[in-house]
């Protein structure tokens, strides 16, 4: 199996970025670096639109971020209608990579500010599949 285990719904089996689920199953997020121009991206890519170098390698996005901002999502895309509401929010961390992602279900809406302290969180979601969330530290 391959990138179809990541996410309530996918809509490819196979990427260049594949190697994100691997990842998530030993509990680690991961974004790509570009060995030619060192730009960093999140979510993943195979292809770097700095350079367009395609020689890639992975980092790890760990410790503690500072959500930036969020939203309440009021209407859902195909596989989350059953979701809505939930929240939605853009965290930065070290080096100034920025992760975009939902934020735990289990946080009071009045407990979410931009500016707290957050940390990302691998999640198991039903049909053995894996995403990741945003907590707070």
């Amino acid at each position: 199996m391959g990138f179809e285990q990541f996410g309530i719904i996918s809509f490819t089996g196979v990427t260049k970025a594949e190697q994100f689920v691997e990842f998530l199953k030993n509990n680690e997020l991961r974004g790509t670096v570009c060995k030619s121009c060192g730009a960093k991206f999140f979510p993943p890519r195979s292809d770097c639109d700095k350079c367009l170098s395609n020689d890639m390698d992975w980092f790890g996005i760990s410790g503690e971020g500072t959500l930036i901002t969020f939203t309440k999502a009021m209407y859902a895309p195909a596989g989350f209608e059953k979701d809505v509401p939930y929240l939605l929010g853009v965290a930065e961390f070290a080096d100034g990579i920025k992760v975009f992602g939902r934020l735990d279900k289990s946080l009071p809406d009045d407990a979410v500010k931009a500016g707290m302290k957050v940390k990302l969180q691998v999640v198991s979601l039903e049909g053995d599949r894996l995403s990741y969330q945003l907590t707070a530290a």
